[in-house]
C-alpha cells in the first residue's frame, strides 16, 4: 500500500532525494578533478526514478537487487559499497593520470542538476501549499 502523502506529491517526492544524490556525486567529481586515477561518477537517473516509483507502489525492486524485509537488513548499497544505479561517467578526453573528470562538463551538469532540483522542489512546495490551503481554508 502506498503512502497517501507520497501519492499526493507524485513523482517529485521520489525525484528530490535522487536529484540530491546526483548533485552530491557531481560535486564529488568536481572536488576530485585533480586526483590521479579518479573516475567521474553519475547516476542513471531514469532507472533510479523508475525503481523508486515501483518501490513506492509496492512492486518488486530492480532485477538483481536484494530484498530488505526488515528494518535491520543492509541494502545493496551498503553491501557492495556503491549506490544503486551509480555508474562511471565516460570521459571524452581522460587525462594522462587516469582521471576522467572534465571540470567544464561537471560544472554544466551541476548547474543543470541544481535547476532540476529547484524545479522539483517548487512542484512539491506548490502541492504542500495547496494542501495547507485546503486544511486551513485560507
Amino acid at each position: 500500500m502506498s503512502n497517501p502523502i507520497s501519492s499526493y506529491l507524485g513523482i517529485h517526492a521520489d525525484a528530490l532525494p535522487l536529484r540530491e544524490q546526483r548533485m552530491k556525486l557531481i560535486a564529488s567529481n568536481l572536488a576530485n578533478a585533480d586526483t590521479p586515477g579518479y573516475k567521474a561518477q553519475d547516476i542513471d537517473f531514469n532507472a533510479a526514478l523508475d525503481a523508486a516509483r515501483l518501490q513506492r507502489e509496492g512492486a518488486a525492486g530492480p532485477a538483481g537487487s536484494l530484498a530488505t524485509t526488515q528494518e535491520g537488513h543492509l541494502s545493496d548499497a551498503i553491501a557492495t559499497g556503491q549506490m544503486p544505479f551509480q555508474l562511471a561517467r565516460q570521459s571524452s578526453q581522460p587525462s594522462l593520470d587516469g582521471n576522467t573528470v572534465d571540470p567544464d562538463a561537471e560544472r554544466a551538469a551541476y548547474g543543470r542538476a541544481a535547476l532540476e532540483y529547484r524545479a522539483s522542489l517548487s512542484f512539491v512546495e506548490s502541492k504542500v501549499r495547496t494542501l495547507l490551503t485546503a486544511i486551513t481554508g485560507q
